[in-house]
């Protein structure tokens, strides 16, 4: 039979080591990435472009909407970003693409395997996403 004390005890470590993986560190991007402008207007090409590449690249973690919640996501160790969050939508178009382009942890580098235009191309679809 549990103790009163040994509920409590099992479950805060719970809650602590949920609180752990929940809580990524934060993802400090240069100064000079943060005022980077994309190149890549916005249009239904560029669009329907990053759109393609994010479903290939990006949706089994960030999922098919955008929330975090794609079919690898729980396998991770740091949850993916939730793009429609205010969180990543405050941030610019640099740190994105900073983001994208360099990794971390659990999100992959994609210097050398996607070029700066398609990912300036994700950058674009990501802010088409909307709750």
């Amino acid at each position: 039979m549990k103790t009163l004390k040994s509920v409590f005890i099992g479950s805060a470590i719970m809650f602590l080591s949920i609180s752990m993986v929940a809580q990524p560190k934060p993802w400090v991007v240069p100064a000079n990435f943060k005022s980077m402008k994309n190149p890549i207007a916005v249009s239904d090409a560029s669009t329907a472009a990053g759109q393609a590449l994010y479903v290939k690249t990006c949706a089994a973690c960030h999922g098919k909407t955008g929330l975090g919640d794609g079919p690898k996501a729980k396998s991770l160790k740091t949850a993916p970003g939730d793009f429609l969050k205010a969180e990543s939508q405050n941030q610019t178009d640099g740190e994105h693409f900073y983001k994208t382009k360099t990794g971390r942890g659990d999100m992959p580098k994609y210097e050398g395997k996607m070029s700066d235009d398609d990912i300036w191309n994700v950058v674009n679809f990501i802010r088409s996403l909307k709750k």
